[in-house]
Formats: C-alpha cells, structure tokens, sequence
C-alpha cells in the first residue's frame, strides 16, 4: 500500500519539472546576448534596454486588458522606452520628469479613448510606465557606476536567477505551508527560504572572487544582502502574479517558451534594480569592491 500511495507523488513531482527542458533552451538562448549587453554596456544596453521597454510595454498593456484596443498597445510601447530616451538627451532630472508627466498623459489618453471594461482602467494601464520604465532607468544607472558597474549588475542578475532556481527546486522538491495561497497558489515557504539560500550562496561566491582578485567583499555581508535581495525579488514575483490573478491572466505573454513573457521572467528585478539602486545612492556603498 505504501507503494502505491507513493507513486501519485513521485509522479507528481516529475511532471512539475516537465517544462525543464524548454525552460533550459530559452534561457540558453536568450541569457548570453543580454548577459553580453550588460558585461559592454554603452550602445549595447542601451539596444537591449530600449527593446526590452517596447517589448514590456506591449504586454503590460494586454495583460491589463486592452489586448483588443491596439490603438493602446502601441501607445504604451512607443512611450516605454521614451523615459531612458530622455535620460540620454537632459540626464536624470528630464528623464524622471518625463516618466512622471507620461504616466499622467497616459491616464488621460485611456480615460479619453476608453471608457468601458469592468477590470480596465486607466490607472492600471497607465502604471504600467513606472513598472517597467523605473526598473530600466536603475539598471543604466547601476551599470555606469564605476568601476564596478558590469559586476554589480552581473552579481544582482546571477543572484535574481539562483532565486527563481532555488525557489523553484525548493519548492517542488519539499512542498509545505503555502507562501501566500491567495495570490500564488504554487508558492511555499521552503522555496523562499530556498532562494534565499541560493542567493546567498551567489553572494559568497561573488565576495570570494572580489576577494580573489584583490577586493575588500566582505563574504558574509555580501550574501547576507543577497539574501536580503533574494526576498526582494521574490516580492516583485507576487506582485506581478497578483496582477495576474487581478485580470484573470495565467501568463504576461508568450514570447518565451517554457517561460510566458518578459514580465514572467523579469519579474524579479522589477523591485531589485530599484532596491539596489536606492541602497548604493543613499550609501554610496560599492558593494563588492571587486578592485
């Protein structure tokens, strides 16, 4: 009998790492060009940064409901990249001003062009800008700071990645109380602490070779605050299934296989990039002293 019982489970964890391989393909084909992007910054980024604007813009539009308004759609992803558009012409005082006077610009263009819809509003859509835009802007400015700008950006992507990684395994692997049922039904306890461990694990590893390589890394703070990260990220995880669960959706798109979309993806450095961003402005820390 216990054989029996133990095989509905054992099924059960096979098939929730079914998608594995898919999962394993895109992220192979999609990580070194962008990873590459970010490791020369400059033009590079910047290309990558303002496809990936046009791109989340596009979805966030449909994910909030305007999937049939296309008029909307491309309202939104011509105004997503315009923000790190304006930070290359008049700096970050123009760009923030520009973000901010967009989104309200946004508000009223949806207000004016639609006025139907009981889950639709323009406050939804229009928040879309700030979502997507602030995150972006925070990465350029992570990356240019020197001289360690490419590694901090590397070490907050390589940590974001073993969360998603950790808490995923953890997860499925252990199971237990739920994290939030009501807005993530698959989330658990054991894969937060999971991706906090991964984190953390990254964190000593890149500490290591700041070490290595004549830094001052302190090994232990340095993944402490991976850690720390690891919560972030995963807070930016429930917030967008949340507006998923809001407007009924399973996935922010389709664009990647095995993934859903970019918002499914990068759902995690929505509130890292700004975190981060944030805590080496009002420190002016530099986090892993690689040099």
């Amino acid at each position: 009998m216990a054989q029996r019982s133990a095989e509905p489970v054992a099924g059960s964890i096979f098939s929730s790492f079914s998608e594995l391989p898919r999962r394993a393909l895109s992220a192979a084909v999609i990580a070194p060009p962008a990873l590459a992007a970010v490791w020369l910054g400059g033009y590079a980024l910047l290309a990558l940064v303002l496809l990936v604007s046009v791109l989340m813009g596009v979805e966030w539009a449909r994910l909030v409901g305007y999937r049939g308004h296309p008029w909307l759609v491309r309202a939104l992803a011509f105004a997503a990249p315009q923000p790190v558009i304006a930070l290359l012409i008049g700096g970050w005082p123009i760009a923030l001003l520009h973000l901010l006077l967009l989104t309200g610009a946004l508000f009223a263009l949806v207000g004016a062009l639609d006025r139907d819809g009981s889950k639709r509003s323009g406050l939804w859509y229009a928040v879309g800008l700030p979502v997507l835009g602030l995150p972006l802007l925070c990465l350029i400015w992570l990356r240019a700071q020197e001289p360690q700008g490419a590694e901090t950006v590397l070490w907050l992507v390589a940590l974001v990645i073993a969360t998603d990684i950790g808490a995923y395994f953890s997860g499925r692997l252990i199971g237990g109380p739920k994290l939030l049922p009501s807005v993530s039904p698959k989330k658990t306890w054991a894969g937060l602490l999971g991706g906090m461990t991964a984190a953390a694990g990254i964190g000593a590893l890149a500490a290591t070779l700041a070490f290595l390589g004549e830094g001052r890394a302190p090994v232990a703070a340095v993944a402490a605050l991976s850690a720390v990260l690891a919560v972030v990220a995963q807070a930016g995880d429930l917030a967008e299934s949340a507006v998923k669960r809001h407007f009924d959706v399973k996935d922010s798109g389709t664009l990647i296989p095995g993934h859903g979309g970019l918002f499914d993806r990068l759902d995690g450095f929505l509130l890292t990039l700004p975190a981060l961003a944030l805590l080496i402005s009002l420190t002016g820390m530099n986090v892993l002293q690689w040099r």
